[in-house]
This record gives C-alpha cells, sequence and structure tokens, in this order.
C-alpha cells in the first residue's frame, strides 16, 4: 500500500508552533470513503505511526489526527498515546448515541477531542459533542467574517478553546486573535507579508558573500577564509562545527582556512545557509527555520532520486532560501536577485518552471498533502511515488539533528 504523510503546524497566539495536524491518505483516494476506506486510513496510521514513532514525527508536541465515526466506534485511538493525540472528529459526522458514547469513554481515559469544519448549524445538531469537545476548528474560507467571529461568543459558556483554520493572510490572523481563538492554523505563516524597503541587515553580508563564493565553480579557500575570519560569530560556529561530533576525526584547527580545508565546500555552504537562517529568523516563528530546513533535506534526497545528484546541494539551498520572504518580509523576487543562485533555480522558486521548478514544486505539494498532485510530478520527474515518505522522514530526523546540534552549540 502506498503510505503518504505530510504535517502542517498549529499556532498559538504568539506565534509559536505548538501542534501539527498529520494528515494520511492513499494515493488514488483523497478521503475516507466507506468501510474500506476506514480500514485503508486504520492501516495506514497504524503502520506510519509504529514505523515512524509518533514522538519523533512531531517533535513531542501534540497530534491532530482525523478520525472518522467507525475509527471513533471501534476505539481506535487508542492504541496511540493520549498524551501525544488530539482526536479530531470529522465534520461530515452525525453524532448519533453510539458515536458519543464513544467519545465520551475516550475523554475519560484522557484524550482531547476537536471537531473540525465547525459552522454554526452545528449548534443544533452537535449538542451533545459540544459537551465534550475540547477544541473547536473553524474554516475562515468557509464561514463568513460575521459567522466566525460569532461562534467564539455563543459557545463562551463552554470550556472551548477555538482553532481558527484556512488562515489566509495577516488580517485574518488578527480578526481571529481579536474574536478569541487561541490557535491558529494555515499558510499565512508560510506566506509573506510584503513590507517594502526593507533591506539585508549589513551585519548578514558576510553569509550573503560567503554563500556567492562557495557557489563559484572553484572557490577561492584564501577569499573565503579572509570573509569569515572578518566575522566573530561565523568563526565561533565553524570551529564550533568542526568541534561536534559530527566532524569528531578533526583533532586539530590551526586556522579558519583549515577548518574550511577539513569540512569541504559542500558541508560549508549547507551550513552558512543554515546560520543565516537561524540568524534572520530570529524573533520569527521556530516553524519557519524547521520548514526550511525540511525542505533544503528533502530536496537534496529528491535530487538524487531524480538524477540531478551533481546539483543536489544547489536544490538544497532551494529548499534554505524557499521562506526567505517570510523572514525578511519582502518579496521573493527581490531578494532572489541578491542572492547567488543559478538562474534556473531562481526560475523554479519564483514560477514553478523547468525541471528544477517540478522538484520545488513536488517539495511544496507533499508538506501541504496535495496528493493529487503528487503523482503528476513523480511520473514527470521519474521518481517512485512510494520512496518519497521514506525520503520525508530521512529530512525530519536530519533536522532534528541539526537542531539538536545548534542548540547545544
Amino acid at each position: 500500500m502506498k503510505v503518504f504523510v505530510a504535517r502542517q503546524p498549529i499556532f498559538d497566539k504568539r506565534q509559536k508552533v505548538v501542534a501539527y495536524e498529520l494528515l494520511y491518505r492513499s494515493g488514488e483516494i483523497n478521503n475516507f470513503d466507506g468501510t474500506d476506506g476506514d480500514s485503508a486510513t486504520a492501516s495506514v496510521i497504524i503502520n506510519s505511526l509504529f514505523r515512524i514513532g509518533l514522538d519523533s514525527l512531531t517533535g513531542g508536541k501534540k497530534a491532530f489526527i482525523n478520525f472518522t465515526a467507525n475509527l471513533l466506534k471501534e476505539e481506535i485511538p487508542l492504541i496511540l498515546n493520549k498524551d501525544l493525540l488530539v482526536i479530531e472528529i470529522l465534520e461530515n459526522i452525525m453524532p448519533d448515541q453510539e458515536l458519543i458514547e464513544a467519545c465520551q469513554f475516550l475523554k475519560e481515559k484522557g484524550y482531547k477531542l476537536a471537531l473540525d469544519d465547525f459552522i454554526l448549524d452545528f449548534m443544533d445538531t452537535h449538542e451533545e459533542l459540544l459537551n465534550l469537545v475540547d477544541i473547536i476548528k473553524v474554516d475562515f474560507l468557509a464561514n463568513s467574517t460575521k459567522q466566525r467571529n460569532m461562534i467564539p461568543q455563543k459557545l463562551k459558556n463552554k470550556k472551548i478553546e477555538f482553532l481558527a483554520e484556512k488562515v489566509e493572510t495577516k488580517d485574518d490572523y488578527e480578526e481571529a486573535v481579536k474574536a478569541g481563538y487561541k490557535y491558529f492554523q494555515g499558510y499565512f505563516f508560510t506566506k509573506p507579508e510584503i513590507v517594502t524597503g526593507k533591506d539585508i541587515p549589513a551585519s548578514k553580508l558576510t553569509y550573503f558573500q560567503t554563500l556567492k563564493e562557495l557557489n563559484e565553480p572553484e572557490p577561492d579557500i584564501n577569499y573565503l577564509a579572509q570573509l569569515i575570519e572578518t566575522n566573530v560569530t561565523l568563526t565561533y560556529e565553524l570551529l564550533r562545527l568542526i568541534n561536534s561530533a559530527t566532524f569528531s576525526g578533526i583533532k586539530r584547527i590551526t586556522s579558519v582556512k583549515h577548518a574550511l580545508i577539513r569540512l569541504g565546500t559542500e558541508e560549508l555552504r549547507k551550513w552558512v545557509s543554515l546560520m543565516l537562517i537561524s540568524d534572520l529568523g530570529k524573533g520569527k516563528a521556530d516553524e519557519i527555520t524547521t520548514s526550511s530546513l525540511i525542505r533544503a533535506k528533502l530536496g537534496e534526497l529528491l535530487a538524487e532520486k531524480a538524477g540531478y545528484s551533481e546539483r543536489k546541494a544547489e536544490v538544497f539551498l532551494m529548499g534554505m532560501f524557499s521562506l526567505i520572504d517570510v523572514l525578511l518580509q519582502r518579496p521573493l523576487d527581490e531578494i532572489l536577485a541578491q542572492l547567488p543562485l543559478a538562474l534556473d533555480l531562481k526560475k523554479a522558486m519564483l514560477t514553478g518552471e523547468g525541471r528544477l521548478g517540478l522538484l520545488f514544486q513536488l517539495i511544496l505539494n507533499y508538506e501541504r498533502g496535495n496528493w493529487g498532485k503528487i503523482e503528476y510530478l513523480t511520473q514527470n520527474l521519474k521518481i517512485e511515488e512510494e520512496s518519497i515518505p521514506e525520503l520525508y522522514f530521512k529530512a525530519i530526523d536530519w533536522v532534528q539533528a541539526v537542531l539538536n546540534l545548534t542548540k547545544t552549540s
């Protein structure tokens, strides 16, 4: 069976990630459809979670997972850790007595319940369920402004927290905060808020100059050493990196130039990119940095699968800088004009065109769970669709290791 897993972050008011929604689907079916759909979905959940590990997938944060009526009545959620799971009750479920009893049982066992895609009409049809759920998810695209503001008010006497999903703009986010929503989910957190006239900070120029030289056909090691030696932070991080367990075989470094030679240009390129993104991301949602790293590593792995091994380092940078417009709050085309990337790589990021554009589209569509597009993209890139979940989880594992290293450096 083809197994696909994607995750979408859920934020609090401080724009910190507090949970992930995990999306499980088969390649051919993009929804739950009858008994067969329930069985297939249960198998995907069990296989994926036991093979990967829920804690590993979410970094210890809670996972929101959709459950159908049959899965709830069969008590399938009990196979998952109650401290890591929020049970999402699908909006198309009519709460009969058996379902209410199943939800009551799960609630007594300590599980949190969320009602998905809530609309005002549910006030009458889901009254018993509203006495059980902990969280209500309100689709901001499916409800009018008046409706999505009324929902928290009408239910304010119940012990319910509200999650605004499909938050697409800054105005949506600010409206949701004002209306009393506690959690937020949507593309606003991965799309730029355009602010004109904001330049790259001068203190970060060394990173960009270093990257530019690293992307030359034959990088000048002496020039690179001079650049890095002018930046105390970059020099310190370089030596800490060399001293880490990743490069434990290197016993003694006599100079920055020596460190560069031992590290190699490809690894240096990755780490300079990481430090730049991390530095630019200070004060931003942690998920932006994490998502950038996952995209970078997944892109590198996919490039090898697609026969682009010679350009995997560039594809890594493509993923790394795919959210830099969010960090700098400037249009992506303006920022790319200042970055030392190949023209076809920039075009791939801006338009999705070309072979590299297909790779970029595949990364984004897999991240967002757009399974209908993935088959087309994998066929064109000649990548086995079944291999992507494993690559995705390899990327997540790599990112967690990298972030742990940077925290201890």
